[in-house]
């Protein structure tokens, strides 16, 4: 997973690691543990649920989340 390009398109997107956090229903202190573990504990519902709280396009949730 490419953190770094995760956290530009939630800067892109004009909002915070927090609100994301929030949107999904996921604790930040868990949100943030599971970034810096360089987003490989995420669950696919979890990613999902970032795609749609971003918004993200399928293209850009695939770089983010299956390429490295």
């Amino acid at each position: 997973m490419n953190t770094q390009m995760l956290k530009g398109k939630i800067v892109e997107a004009g909002t915070t690691q927090e609100a994301i956090a929030d949107a999904i229903g996921m604790n930040r202190c868990t949100f943030y543990r599971k970034m810096k573990r360089k987003g490989n504990t995420f669950t696919v519902e979890e990613m999902n649920n970032i795609v749609k709280a971003i918004p993200l396009s399928k293209d850009e949730a695939i770089n983010i989340f299956f390429r490295t």
